[in-house]
């Protein structure tokens, strides 16, 4: 939780200072071709039950380069973390052994890679686009009990469509970006009496807009 805290803050220390750059004319102009989103994320997992509470602790950043009038290629990170409790119960180890005890969840998720959009009314306020985001995941998984805590770390494909939203409503950016996707990696990985075979997550962004 600090981790996330901790970048959280380096974040909006870096956000501040875009924004100072970003909203000078001189820059706007030379910087037409690019585009870059820093998001707050919130998602929704939908594949397993290690986890299923949507949670909030996520970011985005995504940056791009238009080819043509409508179609960038860029690169892209996200990281996201979701919890859930577990009331004290009796678990059955594979070992033979059992605990009694209560458990605390937790599944973190680190896609990155390429991110491919095609936009369209790009001379406008409103610029809606299609987006799709292919590359590794890194995940892990994490129950803590007591005092004690195991681990399991993963590594998958990934692959998420998107569909989202440049609104610019001044002369000169930064703007607001709202989207909405879907994810999918191929991550597997079990710990103690859990398994996860797949990683999936309905999500929504919204960020800043450069």
């Amino acid at each position: 939780m600090k981790t996330i805290k901790y970048l959280s803050m380096k974040v909006l220390a870096i956000t501040a200072i875009a924004l100072g750059f970003a909203t000078l004319p001189g820059k706007a102009q030379t910087l037409e071709n690019y585009y870059a989103n820093i998001d707050w994320q919130f998602n929704f997992p939908q594949s397993d039950g290690f986890v299923k509470k949507g949670s909030g602790w996520g970011l985005n950043f995504e940056g791009g380069y238009y080819l043509t009038e409508n179609l960038s290629v860029g690169a892209f990170l996200t990281y996201h973390s979701n919890h859930k409790y577990i009331p004290r119960e009796t678990i059955i180890l594979p070992e033979n052994g059992s605990l009694n005890t209560d458990q605390q969840h937790t599944l973190f998720q680190l896609p990155f890679g390429v991110s491919g959009r095609y936009t369209l009314n790009r001379e406008g306020m409103f610029q809606p686009y299609f987006g799709l985001k292919l590359g590794p995941q890194y995940g892990k998984l994490k129950t803590v009990f007591n005092v004690f805590q195991e681990t399991t770390n993963t590594w998958g494909f990934y692959v998420s469509p998107e569909i989202g939203m440049n609104i610019f409503p001044w002369v000169y950016k930064p703007g607001i970006h709202v989207a909405a996707y879907y994810s999918y990696a191929t991550n597997k990985g079990s710990l103690m009496t859990y398994s996860v075979d797949g990683m999936s997550n309905f999500g929504l962004r919204l960020g800043i807009a450069f």
